[in-house]
């Protein structure tokens, strides 16, 4: 596991200094595929960097509905996360482990001193806000100008990135939870990809081609 933490820091740029101070008060996590990582209404009390494996980030709705943001992918920490440790706010949204993974929770108390004093934790947490800010406009732009057929290859897409496998291992039902529409929209939608040979659907999985 150090290796992989030790990759992390390396990757990101982090200096030596702070990079031991890390190390020191971090912990590690392991989280199962559908593990809840961060609930929202929780106040954050630790931030997480992903070691290993792949998290999605959603944004809960008033219905009991809920919207897909993006993934956050070994190296890659949560801005939003970041933000509530900082304001000592509880989250307005939800991590969940779409795979099984591996992450380092670190406390916030050390987190305004790092920000003061290394410059290179200040350029990894700006990176991570523009990085997701860029996303968000992506996901604002999905659902304002695209129709749900292209959102929902946008979100096959993605997600093939993400994971790096050309096999989606989810149900029809929860990638329209995902998108916030319904089963009978997305399998009608998917059926219309094949068509197209854009994709294969399998019994367990659809295949992009």
């Amino acid at each position: 596991m150090n290796e992989l933490l030790d990759k992390m820091l390396v990757n990101s740029g982090i200096e030596p200094e702070l990079a031991n101070e890390i190390r020191t008060v971090g912990r590690l996590k392991k989280v199962t595929a559908g593990e809840l990582v961060v609930n929202p209404e929780q106040r954050a009390g630790e931030m997480p960097f992903v070691l290993k494996g792949l998290l999605k980030v959603m944004r809960d709705g008033d219905q009991q509905n809920e919207v897909f943001l993006y993934y956050l992918e070994g190296g890659e920490t949560c801005a939003m996360s970041i933000t509530c440790c900082l304001e000592g706010r509880t989250t307005s949204f939800r991590v969940v482990a779409e795979e099984d993974s591996i992450i380092w929770m670190v406390p916030v108390t050390h987190l305004d001193t790092w920000l003061a004093k290394y410059s290179s934790f200040r350029k990894f947490v700006f990176g991570s806000y523009q990085t997701r800010f860029d996303e968000l406009l992506m996901a604002i732009d999905s659902v304002v100008f695209q129709n749900m057929g292209d959102r929902l290859l946008k979100y096959l897409l993605d997600t093939q990135q993400a994971t790096g496998s050309f096999q989606i291992h989810k149900t029809h039902q929860e990638i329209a939870k995902e998108l916030n529409t319904s089963r009978v929209v997305v399998s009608r939608l998917l059926k219309a990809l094949e068509v197209e040979e854009k994709i294969e659907l399998h019994r367990n999985c659809i295949e992009i081609l």
